[in-house]
């Protein structure tokens, strides 16, 4: 953590230090290079990084759409098999979240308090819109390891090696944090410089509430953050959540780099083969002749063939399901949160009777498929809602069953939600890898470096969230 936090303070040092010590360094400023980033840069310059982070494949940094079992690998296939280490990809990601994303969000506020020319409104907006990013990346760090540095976090200076906080401590504050941020968006905030949303104050008040809705469901079977979450969910569905598709949290990106997709840097700009399309996913789609087939996947093997590769195998990429062209092309969106996600989130707070009745859950069920249906530009949602092993009223399984299953099929491209579905919801299906025959991580283990250069705080938070193992349950997914 030394590491990370002696890179992290030498960044914020050199964003901050052109603040002091005018009578010199103005003289030495270079107008066309200049020291100081503007807050909207730094604001840019995280989310970039945050939808990057959450959408590459490189197998450095994020092997989400693995541990969801959508793809797995050819020659290479370590992550396949569950070893985290020797890319060291806790760290990785560890230090992208961290560094790249939580430390730009807070310098921008920082400069954003700072500046004398807004007006209480649009500054009011947009801190309320770095907060409601900031939240995401720190609920989505608490969901993958576990305890985390957080109240001496992103403070170098006064905190070289910070303590781990408990995460059902975090969360609970991450949704009282995200209920009071939502209603200070009423104006455009960032603007045109907001790559999410362009300022639209509707799709942002949106976004937090659905984020809300995700975040209380997280936590729903938490004895301690019970009253909390009923009361998050209730706030988000009245506060108003996505409605279709044209609300999705998305990033557009360009044909051309350094603002391409990061898959098709990975996959195409790389020329490399090391992925196929999963049997876990192949042959559940095949099952239920899911017509959005043809819009994940290539039909490299003939029209309408479809063959996933042995989950963890060393498998050939010429003889197994390659992914579609959409998901490589290099302007192809990518999305934190989407319209299809919040419908099957309303359809489990309809079966807990949070917001809804049971009776109602079917149609918020329905319109999660349709949404990722129209998403992917499929047709024929209709009739495949009426195959008798997609039917909420005839499809095998608990309401948990179905609508995990569901949502799994619909995270195609969205690799940590479709993990995330799998350990919310426990439905069946997962295989174990060919090569390691482990477990599914249901975490990242702590970076090495943690190990090494924070021993104490680290030691403590093993300790305390049962074990820095890969399969230790954290405090949301233990009911």
């Amino acid at each position: 953590m030394k590491k990370v936090i002696l890179t992290t303070l030498t960044i914020f040092t050199l964003l901050i230090s052109c603040q002091s010590d005018d009578q010199y360094e103005n003289k030495n400023r270079d107008p066309k290079n200049p020291t100081q980033v503007s807050a909207e840069f730094l604001y840019n310059s995280a989310t970039k990084s945050l939808f990057d982070q959450m959408t590459s494949t490189n197998v450095n940094t994020n092997i989400f759409r693995m541990l969801g079992q959508h793809w797995t690998e050819t020659t290479y296939v370590d992550e396949a098999n569950y070893d985290f280490n020797t890319r060291n990809i806790p760290q990785n990601h560890w230090s992208e979240m961290y560094r790249d994303v939580l430390l730009d969000l807070a310098t921008a506020k920082t400069y954003t308090d700072a500046d004398v020319s807004l007006s209480a409104a649009t500054k009011k907006t947009k801190n309320a819109q770095i907060e409601i990013l900031t939240i995401y990346t720190y609920a989505q760090m608490v969901e993958t390891f576990g305890n985390i540095p957080y109240s001496q976090a992103l403070n170098a200076g006064k905190y070289v090696l910070p303590v781990y906080d408990d995460a059902t401590t975090i969360y609970g504050d991450l949704i009282t944090r995200l209920t009071a941020a939502i209603p200070n968006v009423t104006d455009s905030g960032f603007g045109s410089a907001d790559k999410i949303y362009g300022g639209d104050v509707t799709k942002w008040k949106k976004f937090g509430n659905s984020l809300l809705l995700r975040m209380g469901l997280r936590v729903a079977d938490v004895p301690t953050l019970a009253a909390k979450s009923t009361a998050a969910i209730k706030a988000a569905v009245s506060g108003g959540v996505f409605t279709s598709n044209a609300d999705n949290a998305s990033l557009s990106y360009a044909s051309t780099t350094p603002n391409t997709n990061p898959v098709w840097v990975d996959l195409v700009q790389s020329g490399r083969s090391d992925f196929v399309v999963a049997n876990t996913l192949v042959d559940k789609m095949n099952a239920l002749n899911d017509p959005r087939r043809t819009a994940y996947f290539d039909e490299n093997l003939g029209t309408g063939v479809f063959k996933g590769g042995p989950y963890g195998d060393n498998n050939s990429f010429p003889a197994y399901t390659h992914v579609s062209a959409r998901i490589i092309d290099p302007t192809n969106a990518a999305s934190l949160l989407d319209y299809s996600e919040v419908c099957f989130y309303l359809a489990d707070a309809a079966e807990r009777s949070i917001s809804g009745t049971p009776a109602t859950a079917a149609s918020f069920y329905n319109k999660g498929i349709t949404a990722s249906f129209d998403y992917w530009g499929t047709p024929n949602a209709a009739a495949y809602l009426l195959n008798p092993a997609v039917n909420y009223t005839t499809a095998s399984g608990t309401w948990k069953v179905k609508i995990g299953t569901q949502l799994w099929l619909a995270m195609y491209n969205r690799g940590y939600e479709a993990w995330t579905a799998w350990r919310t919801y426990d439905f069946p299906g997962f295989n174990l890898p060919a090569v390691s025959e482990d477990p599914v991580p249901t975490r990242y283990t702590y970076p090495i470096n943690e190990q090494n250069l924070n021993k104490v705080n680290y030691n403590a938070a093993s300790t305390a969230i049962g074990g820095d193992k890969q399969t230790t349950k954290l405090f949301w997914d233990k009911f």
